[in-house]
């Protein structure tokens, strides 16, 4: 088994580390915190320059046509710098999606356009006291011959503010997935944001639809087709939230790593306490083993191998990991670490929220435990 990197991925992994050092320093991030916008521009356009904006998409729509490998560097760097962009919604979701279902005029209007960073779309999924099945999508989109006209609210929109599109899932019957996609312009009329403030501070909106017309053309996919392509199009998703996860908990390690060896308690350093040292060594185990998951994903994602239980599997691990690390770090850092001056609570409420986000414990725990039930004995 073949563990290491090729030299152009270690060179892909030193580049995002550079470039979130010089335009994602936990500073830029700190600045950026219930911004309406949610990320710096600098930032975006440095990843658009580089052409991560592309980076999984094909070349025959300007991308770069990289894999899930390499997805998976990108997103670890990421997650360790805690960089804020839209760059997951709308390069893999949105750009999931459309390449998945979308017509032939909707990937020309749209891929090459957020390959190049000139526009982001965001999507809009979980409702008000909805779960995260196809039964949690309850907005209405209702047919008039013409087109249709979309009612319901939506909850948690990643950077609604700044998108140029909205993938809005949306119910076109009683059935269980009869749930369409459809493409939704955010200033069009009916459509109401209202930024909603959360414990990561990052940039969520709810997203009102009130009569919101919309052409036939601006469905993606089939009739009916949309909670299978929303559901293929997440579970690959899964694998980059998860290598996000395990970059944030490394350094979150690191730090609290550093912190045990110069602080100093009864003329010794804390890391010489057995119990704190014996806390850094269970979770150096669990990031270590978080990673080959994650990176083991990825690889089959890549290589087209099945990924029904692997990809909730890292998903699952990878963020418990990162929220059992940050948990433990507050314990070696004492009162100190809950206060704003201190980076790991930076971390602490980013592993939460990463953790019961787009599929929580519970919801990729039945994932799991599907795919194990479903072996043959």
């Amino acid at each position: 088994m073949d563990l290491d990197f090729s030299d152009e991925q270690e060179m892909l992994r030193d580049l995002v580390r550079n470039l979130c050092g010089s335009y994602s320093s936990l500073e830029v991030v700190r600045a950026v915190e219930d911004d309406p916008t949610g990320y710096p521009p600098e930032l975006w356009s440095q990843l658009a320059e580089l052409d991560l904006t592309g980076l999984m998409v094909p070349e025959e729509y300007g991308g770069s046509g990289m894999t899930a490998l390499e997805g998976a560097v990108v997103y670890e760097e990421l997650g360790r710098a805690l960089a804020p962009t839209p760059l997951f919604v709308s390069t893999v979701l949105a750009a999931g999606v459309l390449l998945r279902a979308g017509s032939d005029e909707q990937k020309q209007a749209w891929l090459p356009r957020i390959a190049r960073g000139e526009a982001i779309a965001t999507t809009a999924w979980l409702e008000p006291k909805g779960g995260f099945g196809p039964k949690g999508v309850q907005a209405r989109a209702t047919g008039d011959g013409q087109g249709f006209v979309l009612s319901g609210t939506k909850w948690h929109v990643p950077f609604a503010a700044a998108a140029d599109v909205l993938v809005v899932l949306a119910r076109t019957g009683d059935g269980l997935d009869e749930v369409d996609l459809f493409l939704v312009d955010p200033k069009a009329a009916g459509v109401t944001l209202t930024q909603q403030f959360t414990m990561a501070s990052d940039c969520q909106y709810q997203v009102e639809l009130s009569g919101v017309r919309v052409a036939e053309a601006d469905r993606i996919g089939g009739a009916g087709s949309g909670w299978e392509t929303w559901d293929a199009v997440l579970r690959e998703g899964l694998v980059l939230l998860a290598a996000q996860a395990i970059g944030g908990a490394q350094y979150a390690l690191d730090i609290t790593v550093q912190y045990a060896k110069d602080r100093e308690q009864f003329d010794k350093p804390l890391g010489a306490f057995q119990a704190i040292a014996h806390y850094l060594a269970d979770a150096s185990t669990a990031v270590n083993g978080g990673r080959i998951l994650v990176y083991e994903a990825a690889w089959a994602l890549a290589n087209g191998h099945p990924i029904d239980g692997l990809a909730p599997m890292a998903k699952l691990f990878a963020c418990q990991t990162f929220r059992d690390t940050t948990a433990m770090a507050q314990q070696v850092f004492g009162g100190v670490g809950f206060t704003l001056e201190y980076d790991i609570q930076l971390y602490f409420r980013r592993a939460k929220a990463l953790q019961i986000g787009w599929l929580d414990d519970a919801a990729l725990g039945e994932l799991v435990a599907q795919q194990v039930l479903d072996q043959p004995a």
